[in-house]
């Protein structure tokens, strides 16, 4: 017969439920000083594409040359944010390098796994991009040589997605994830991310733009970096490594926006079987997103405990 007083008693479990509950939480830090490091972290970025005096446009070489280098000062400035504003209990307990999610331990994972998930969430236009480019060309190194001198291509491949990743996720995510959830973090960072570039808006009003319709282009710029920035921001703090966000911003900045005009355009059947590969490869990318970002399949145990 069971008897209730073999059951241990409360005090000898709440200390084991504090414990565990204690473990999957990082140290905290107040709200006011991460979120006021990411705002300055994300107005020191902005301000670094207009440091430079100049006549050119945003495509110019020049122009170009220059904001690498003062994003870059940026970028050798942002880790000091994250050691100096960071819990000194956890910079005691954790790597430097893995608070901005530098490490080996599940780094192929963290490469292979996002990127063919994002593939597969842009199956439909990269059937569409197939039917009107020769996906020979990926594998020509001619192609590759001739885009590593186009400075355009490496802006918008190389150093915009490294910069800014490391910027907006690796060194906001770490101090925004000590004041908040993992999720609520998640809802967070990307709102910076967006706000950063609204910039874009005094370029085009500059370049001759309308007011309305560059306001209107702007609004839409930035609900899709925003969205973008949910995704990228959860694919850090799910895997705990910069490079899967890294990579994935590269492979988007090739895809760009899906182009429904060129959809419309191709014969009919190619048409109908595109947009059903649009609507199969987003229904799958929302069914494994849980599953391929598992943090166990990464080995993190830093950001988002399961």
């Amino acid at each position: 017969m069971f008897n209730a007083s073999e059951m241990p008693p409360k005090t000898t479990i709440q200390p084991v439920l504090e414990a565990l509950a204690s473990a999957n939480t990082l140290p905290q830090i107040p709200i006011i000083t991460s979120v006021t490091c990411c705002f300055v972290l994300a107005v020191l970025y902005v301000g670094s594409l207009y440091v430079w005096s100049t006549k050119h446009n945003r495509d110019h070489p020049s122009t170009i040359k220059r904001r690498f280098a003062s994003v870059s000062v940026v970028m050798l400035f942002s880790p000091f944010f994250v050691w100096y504003f960071s819990s000194p209990e956890l910079l005691s307990e954790e790597s430097f390098a893995k608070l901005l999610g530098f490490r080996w331990h599940g780094l192929w994972q963290a490469v292979v796994i996002p990127y063919g998930l994002t593939m597969l969430l842009f199956m439909g236009p990269i059937f569409v991009n197939c039917q009107n480019e020769s996906i020979g060309s990926y594998f020509d190194l001619d192609y590759w040589r001739g885009c590593l001198h186009n400075i355009i291509w490496v802006r918008n491949h190389v150093m915009a997605p490294l910069s800014e990743e490391f910027v907006f996720r690796a060194c906001m995510m770490p101090l925004i994830l000590q004041s908040f959830t993992p999720m609520t973090a998640v809802f967070i960072t990307p709102l910076f991310f967006g706000v950063a570039h609204l910039h874009h808006i005094a370029e085009r009003l500059s370049l001759g733009v309308e007011l309305s319709t560059a306001l209107l282009i702007g609004l839409f710029q930035f609900i899709y970096t925003t969205l973008f920035g949910f995704y990228s921001a959860f694919l850090f703090a799910r895997t705990g490594h910069i490079v899967a966000p890294f990579l994935v911003h590269a492979f988007c900045n090739h895809m760009g926006l899906p182009d429904l005009q060129d959809l419309w355009q191709q014969e009919l059947w190619r048409r109908v079987l595109a947009i059903v590969l649009y609507i199969v490869g987003l229904a799958g990318w929302i069914l494994l997103l849980p599953l391929a970002t598992n943090p166990s399949l990464y080995g993190n145990t830093l950001y988002w405990n399961v």
